[in-house]
């Protein structure tokens, strides 16, 4: 069986992604892709770009951000949501049941992050933020020091995308909804 270099598997993907929402073509092999009035940012870890990635998307809010995380424990990260939240902009964070008691959880509720628990299920183990209705990001890449140093991750962030992005908002409504 051939190796395939997993950056090169999830920018196909992506660009597939693409041709589907947009039945265009698709450019690949940059990281960003560009069809219509929709856009891809794709970053890795470790020590790819996945922090970073997330920290920008986060820094790029207007209005809202809406955090559903199965662990979360990345400092970079809480910095970007306090910072966004002191700017005025809508920050809430619903989380799994195994954070209940987490550091950073504790920290960003500190600063006044509104912050819920969902115990709904065995394990809710979402990984995505909406950010402003419009942004969308999503990948395997856990919210946590170990995602970013020593996993194997992913962060894919579509702009402009706008029924998966309003799939996705009407499930952060639901996590949260169920969450305490």
């Amino acid at each position: 069986m051939k190796k395939i270099n997993s950056q090169i598997l999830m920018r196909t993907i992506a660009a597939s992604l693409l041709c589907f929402l947009t039945l265009q073509p698709a450019a690949v092999g940059a990281a960003a892709y560009a069809e219509t009035a929709t856009m891809f940012e794709d970053a890795f870890s470790p020590r790819q770009g996945a922090t970073e990635l997330v920290v920008k998307t986060i820094n790029e809010a207007k209005k809202s951000v809406h955090v559903a995380a199965y662990s979360f424990t990345s400092k970079p990260i809480a910095e970007a949501l306090i910072t966004a939240h002191d700017k005025g902009v809508d920050v809430e964070v619903v989380l799994d049941k195994s954070q209940r008691n987490g550091r950073m959880v504790q920290y960003i509720k500190d600063h006044g992050i509104p912050t819920r628990i969902n115990d709904h299920y065995a394990i809710m183990h979402d990984k995505f933020i909406v950010i402003d209705e419009k942004t969308l990001e999503l990948g395997s890449f856990n919210y946590t020091a170990a995602a970013e140093k020593r996993n194997a991750e992913n962060v894919l962030v579509l702009h402009g995308a706008g029924k998966i992005v309003e799939d996705y908002s009407k499930q952060w409504e639901k996590l949260w909804g169920e969450a305490k």
